[in-house]
C-alpha cells in the first residue's frame, strides 16, 4: 500500500487509493476545456474530495495523440495559479503535478505539490531524476518508449511488454536509488507506446512488472483500448472503464487514476466487500 512523507507529513493508505485527475488543459481527449477558471477547478476538485478522492492529480500539457506541444512557459502559467489555488483552498490534501519537465517540477513543489508524476519516468527532461533522487520527492514514475513528438505513432509495443516494462523500471529505478532511498510509484503507461492486445496485459499482469515490492498506479480511466473496443466514444466509457478498474484492483492495483471518482470509490468498497 501507499506510504508518502511529503511537507513533513506522513500519508499511510491501508487501502487503494483513488487519484482524481483534475485537467487546466483546453485539449484534453476526454475533459478538455471543461475545468477552465479557477473558480472550475475548485468547485471540480471540491467535488472530488466529496467523492472520496485521496489525492488530486493536476495536469497542464495533454498527452493525447496530436495534440500540441506547449511551451514550459504556458504550462507554468496554467498549472501554478491553479496549484496555489487549491492549495490555499484544500490545504490538507494530496496534490500531485502532471509533468515531465523539471522545472515545472521545481516550482510545483514550492507551491506546495507533493508528488511529481512523470509520464517520460525521467527520460524527457535529464534534470528530472537527479532533482527528484536527491530531495527524496515522492515520484510516479511511467513507462514509456521513444520521444514526446513520437510517443503514440512510432516504437509500438506488440510483444513481451511485462517484461520490457519490468526491465524499465529496473533501470530508471535504479538510477534514483543512487541518491539513496526514494518514495517511487509505478505506472505502466497503458495507451503510451503499445498495442491494445499489451495494454490489457498490463491491466491484468501488474505483478509482472511491479520491482520492489513497489506500489503501481493504473491509469485506464476512459482509454483507448476500452472505447476502441466495444466501438464507442470516451463519453460512453464509464461502464468499461470502471470493469477494469475492477480487474486492475483484482490483481493488485495500489492506485487508480480515474476522471470518475465516485463510480471508482463504490468500485473499491463493493471490491473490499467481495475480497476482503
Amino acid at each position: 500500500m501507499l506510504r508518502l512523507n511529503s511537507r513533513g507529513h506522513f500519508f499511510s493508505f491501508d487501502r487503494p487509493v483513488i487519484m482524481g485527475i483534475m485537467n487546466v488543459t483546453p485539449d484534453s481527449f476526454f475533459d478538455g476545456d471543461k475545468y477552465q477558471g479557477l473558480n472550475a477547478v475548485l468547485e471540480h476538485c471540491r467535488k472530488m474530495i466529496s467523492e472520496g478522492a485521496d489525492i488530486i492529480d493536476l495536469g497542464a500539457f495533454s498527452t493525447k495523440p496530436g495534440s500540441a506541444v506547449i511551451s514550459e512557459k504556458e504550462e507554468s502559467d496554467r498549472i501554478i495559479p491553479a496549484l496555489k489555488a487549491i492549495r490555499k483552498e484544500l490545504p490538507d490534501i494530496l496534490i500531485s503535478i502532471d509533468t515531465f519537465r523539471q522545472n515545472i517540477a521545481y516550482q510545483s513543489i514550492e507551491e506546495g505539490a507533493d508528488i511529481i508524476n512523470d509520464i517520460s519516468g525521467g527520460t524527457f527532461d535529464p534534470e528530472m531524476i537527479p532533482y527528484i533522487g536527491k530531495n527524496h520527492i515522492p515520484y510516479i514514475l511511467m513507462h514509456i518508449t521513444g520521444k514526446l513528438e513520437t510517443m503514440h505513432h512510432e516504437d509500438i509495443i506488440s510483444e513481451k511488454i511485462c517484461e520490457k516494462v519490468r526491465h524499465f523500471f529496473e533501470v530508471q529505478t535504479g538510477k534514483l536509488n543512487e541518491f539513496g532511498n526514494q518514495q517511487v510509484i509505478l505506472d505502466p503507461g497503458i495507451g503510451f507506446n503499445k498495442s491494445v492486445e499489451c495494454n490489457f496485459e498490463l491491466a491484468s499482469k501488474i505483478d509482472e512488472y511491479r520491482v520492489n515490492g513497489l506500489p503501481v498506479l493504473i491509469g485506464i480511466s476512459r482509454k483507448s483500448l476500452i472505447y476502441k473496443t466495444l466501438n464507442i466514444t470516451p463519453a460512453e466509457s464509464l461502464n468499461g472503464t470502471t470493469v477494469m478498474n475492477t480487474i486492475a484492483l483484482a490483481k493488485g492495483a495500489d492506485i487508480l487514476r480515474v476522471h470518475d471518482v465516485k463510480e471508482a470509490v463504490e468500485t473499491r468498497i463493493l471490491f473490499e466487500k467481495t475480497f476482503f
